[in-house]
């Protein structure tokens, strides 16, 4: 386990140094973006002064990392805003839009990946490869505007646009969710329910499955009390990766849907060269991941003993 910490701090280094970069990589320097094309040589002179711009590379990067660590992200270059409280104004959006999202995609794909391992070549089990492998191929914003056609603009069943927070009625924000998280959770669906219904075809497979199954159980007994647990490694480990992913495509929903998350944070602040902005959300999104692998590592020991005792 200490080894692994020290490889994910490792990977978290490597992806704020490399955000850094972003600083020095746009056109013109920083105070261009936030001055203009007019800018004169003293205006800039100052803004690069202000913001510490510049001092090297180094120093730069030894600094922002000091101040993240005791809670500092910086402010935005264009608002002033401190980079912390901007992002924490829109990231429970998106963290309700991902939990809604995972939450349905593992409640859909679980049954129908479990269904499909038992009638393995059946009906049901090769039209849902044909589903799934549609359902893989569709970008999450072609879905999303095809359920907002269908279900916003000619239906009227969702908001075509907008969010409702849970303050002003937990239905009412639901019915501001449900579209997009369908959006981003279809191709999930697919991915977890093929990989579980794999995993669960060699379980089922195993003596103990088949002395299970001579005892008379009930098929959902046998399925979700005997096959899921052994078959979920794959699973966890999907679910858990899943999230980069999800955060790509939220960021292209939640403008389709005009969303107030981070995704839409993130375009807005690339189009604004709000770089310190960027940096603070991919730092998050890199956290995120870090955490991720660390449940991994949790869920691995909880679901098969033999992780927690260190057998291969």
């Amino acid at each position: 386990m200490g080894n692994r910490a020290i490889h994910l701090v490792l990977v978290l280094l490597i992806v704020t140094f490399g955000t850094m970069l972003l600083v020095d990589l746009v056109p013109g320097g920083i105070a261009y973006s936030i001055l203009g094309d007019s800018a004169t040589p003293e205006q800039v002179a100052r803004i690069n002064r202000e913001l510490n711009l510049d001092a090297s590379y180094l120093d730069r990067y030894t600094t922002w990392i000091g101040n993240v660590l005791s809670g500092d992200l910086g402010a935005s270059f264009k608002t002033g805003r401190s980079v912390l409280d901007t992002i924490g104004s829109r990231l429970s959006v998106t963290v309700e839009l991902l939990i809604l999202t995972q939450v349905l995609a593992l409640v859909l794909s679980i049954p129908i990946g479990l269904y499909a391992a038992q009638r393995e070549g059946g009906l049901f089990d090769r039209s849902w490869s044909v589903i799934s492998s549609a359902m893989i191929s569709v970008p999450p914003f072609v879905l999303a505007l095809v359920l907002s056609y269908f279900f916003a603009v000619q239906m009227q069943l969702f908001p075509v646009v907008g969010w409702t927070p849970i303050s002003g009625g937990l239905g009412e924000n639901l019915k501001s969710l449900v579209l997009p998280a369908l959006a981003l959770a279809a191709g999930e669906i697919a991915m977890y329910s093929r990989v579980l219904r794999s995993d669960a075809v060699s379980t089922m497979r195993n003596d103990y499955m088949l002395a299970a199954r001579s005892r008379g159980l009930a098929p959902s007994r046998l399925l979700f009390r005997h096959a899921l647990r052994p078959s979920s490694l794959s699973l966890v480990t999907l679910g858990a990766l899943s999230l980069g992913r999800l955060i790509g495509g939220s960021v292209v929903v939640e403008v389709v849907f005009g969303l107030p998350g981070i995704g839409s944070l993130m375009i807005d602040s690339v189009l604004n060269s709000d770089l310190i902005v960027v940096q603070g959300i991919v730092l998050l999104v890199a956290l995120a991941f870090v955490v991720a692998n660390i449940l991994i590592d949790l869920a691995y020991g909880y679901l098969d003993p033999r992780v927690r005792k260190g057998a291969v």
